[in-house]
C-alpha cells in the first residue's frame, strides 16, 4: 500500500461545485425524456445533487481504503487492486474494465472472487483477484508515447507476470477489457490458461456463403445498433480530441456523456436509478473529472481505428463467453467460435454492459464455474 489512489484539493472540489452551479442550459427541443439523447431534467436533477449533497469525500476515502498498488512498466506507472485470495492454491486473475467505466466499477466482482465463502461459496474456488486501471483512466497516467512501445495487453502481462511473478494466470474482460483479454490470451498461451469475455473480437476474414441463419441475424442487429447507437465510437474514434475540449470543461457535459450510456447499455428499463444509485454514477463522473482523464480514456478507440492496436487473429487458449440480455450485441456461439476456442458459452437471463455492476454473482458464479476446469 503506497500514496492514496485521489486526493482533490478542496480549491478543486470548490471549482467542480462553482462550474456545476453556472451550467448554461440547452435551448430545450419539443421533445420529452431521452428521445435525443440526454434528459434534460434527469441531468438538471443530478447536477444540482452534485453541486450540493453529494459527498465526494466520503466516496474519496473509501477510494483510498482499497488495497492499491503501483507499478512503473515501460515508462507507465500501473495503479492496481489486489484482492488475495482465501485459499493458499488461489488462481490469479486479471480483471480490465472498458469504457466509460472504471476499477471501481470491478470491486464487488473482485471481493466476490478472492474471498467466495462470504458469498455462500467453496475457498478451493478462490482467486487472487488483479484489477489495473488502463492508463489513461483516472488512477493510471496514459502512456508517454504515440504510437506506445507496449499495448495494453503487453503491459498486463508484464505486471501479471514479470512483476507480481504469475507464471499461470487467467483473464476476464468486457467491451475495451474484453480485447485486452483476448489479446493476452493470443500472444502469452503458455502463461493465460484461459479468457472469459463479455464481448468478442469480430473474424478477421470469412465467407459470407459459411454465415448461419443466426450469425445473419445477428451481423444485421450490428448494423442497426451501430446505426442508432454508434455515434459516439465514431467520435472519439475520428475527431476525439475536439469532443475531449467541451467535457474537460463542463461537467455537466461530461456527466451527459457518459450517463447516456449507463442507461442506454444496462438492463435498467430506461429507468437509471434501478441499476445505478445517483451517488454512483457521480462517483465515476467525478473520477473522469478531478483526473482529466475523459481525453485518454478515448485513445484506445482513436489507435484501433488507425491500426495502432493490434486486431486479434486467432485465440486457442480455452474461452467462455457470457451473453447478457441488455448488453450492446449478443453474438452467438458460431460467431465466438470463429476467433476463439469456445469451451463455455452462457447465455445469461438478465443484465446489461455492466454486469460486473448490475449482476455481480451472475457474473462470478460463470468466472468460478468456467475457470474451476482449468486450476
Amino acid at each position: 500500500m503506497g500514496e492514496p489512489l485521489i486526493s482533490v484539493p478542496d480549491a478543486e472540489l470548490d471549482d467542480l461545485r462553482r462550474r456545476l452551479r453556472s451550467t448554461r442550459w440547452l435551448t430545450p427541443w419539443p421533445l420529452d425524456g431521452w428521445q435525443a439523447g440526454t434528459d434534460t431534467d434527469e441531468l438538471r436533477r443530478l447536477v444540482t445533487y452534485w453541486a450540493t449533497d453529494y459527498d465526494w469525500r466520503k466516496h474519496e476515502a473509501a477510494i483510498n481504503a482499497l488495497p492499491s498498488h503501483v507499478a512503473e512498466i515501460d515508462g507507465t506507472p500501473v495503479q492496481y487492486l489486489r484482492f488475495d485470495g482465501e485459499h493458499p492454491d488461489a488462481l490469479p486473475i486479471v480483471l480490465t474494465h472498458g469504457w466509460p467505466s472504471s476499477i471501481l466499477e470491478l470491486t464487488d466482482l473482485a471481493q466476490r472472487l478472492a474471498t467466495p465463502s462470504q458469498y455462500g461459496g467453496s475457498p478451493a474456488d478462490a482467486f487472487t483477484v488483479i484489477v489495473p486501471s488502463l492508463p489513461g483512466y483516472g488512477f493510471s497516467p496514459q502512456r508517454p508515447s504515440f504510437p506506445p512501445a507496449l499495448q495494453y495487453h503487453e503491459i498486463w502481462h508484464a505486471l501479471m507476470h514479470d512483476e507480481l511473478g504469475f507464471t499461470r494466470y487467467a483473464a476476464h474482460g468486457g467491451d475495451l477489457g474484453a480485447g485486452v483479454s483476448s489479446r493476452l490470451g493470443e500472444a502469452y498461451p503458455d502463461a493465460v490458461i484461459g479468457i472469459h469475455l463479455l464481448a468478442v473480437a469480430p473474424p478477421t476474414s470469412y465467407d459470407e456463403q459459411t454465415l448461419t441463419a443466426e450469425e445473419r441475424t445477428y451481423l444485421d442487429q450490428v448494423a442497426a445498433w451501430t446505426a442508432d447507437e454508434g455515434g459516439y465510437q465514431h467520435e472519439q474514434s475520428t475527431r476525439p480530441l475536439t469532443l475531449a475540449h467541451a467535457l474537460s470543461d463542463s461537467p455537466a457535459g461530461l456527466l451527459a456523456w457518459i450517463l447516456e450510456k449507463y442507461r442506454a447499455w444496462s438492463d435498467s428499463g430506461g429507468d437509471l436509478s434501478t441499476r445505478f444509485p445517483d451517488d454512483f454514477l457521480l462517483t465515476q463522473a467525478s473520477l473522469y473529472w478531478f483526473t482529466g482523464s475523459i481525453s485518454t480514456s478515448f485513445r484506445p478507440y482513436y489507435e484501433y481505428a488507425r491500426g495502432l492496436t493490434r486486431r486479434v487473429e486467432r485465440v486457442e487458449v480455452p474461452t467462455a463467453v457470457a451473453v447478457f440480455p441488455a448488453d450492446l450485441t449478443q453474438p452467438p456461439r458460431a460467431w465466438a467460435e470463429r476467433t476463439y476456442n469456445v469451451t463455455r458459452y452462457t447465455r445469461m437471463p438478465r443484465g446489461g454492459h455492466f454486469p460486473a455492476h448490475e449482476e455481480p454473482a451472475l457474473l462470478a458464479d460463470d468466472l468460478v464455474d468456467f475457470f474451476r476446469t482449468l486450476r
